[in-house]
């Protein structure tokens, strides 16, 4: 019989701690940017309101002075919300725990 198993490594959680926001970030702008694409393409707006109306909807602001006209582009943009709000979620997530791993480290130097 095999002795105790040992329990795995904290190195890929260290890495994904040390990489998680620039992961997510990039990921975030990448989104920003498909959207750009998507609606440039479905909507046939300039490229300026393509990525405007993409940070309005990401960012859950929602003028409302550009809306989708397409059944297409209502549909993506109901997922293209979803996914967007996730991302960005998940991004305020990581600078708020490194903002609090910051200052407890600087609690317990102290």
């Amino acid at each position: 019989m095999d002795g105790p198993t040992k329990p795995p490594t904290s190195a890929p959680k260290e890495a994904w701690e040390a990489y998680a926001t620039r992961i997510i970030g990039g990921l975030s702008l990448l989104v920003l940017g498909l959207g750009t694409v998507v609606y440039r393409i479905l909507e046939d707006w300039s490229w300026v309101d393509s990525f405007y109306f993409s940070a309005v909807a990401l960012t859950t602001v929602g003028f409302g002075d550009i809306t989708p006209t397409t059944t297409a582009s209502k549909l993506f943009t109901v997922f293209y919300i979803f996914a967007g709000i996730s991302l960005i979620g998940a991004l305020l997530n990581e600078f708020l725990k490194r903002h609090a791993r910051r200052i407890s480290d600087r609690a317990s130097e102290g």
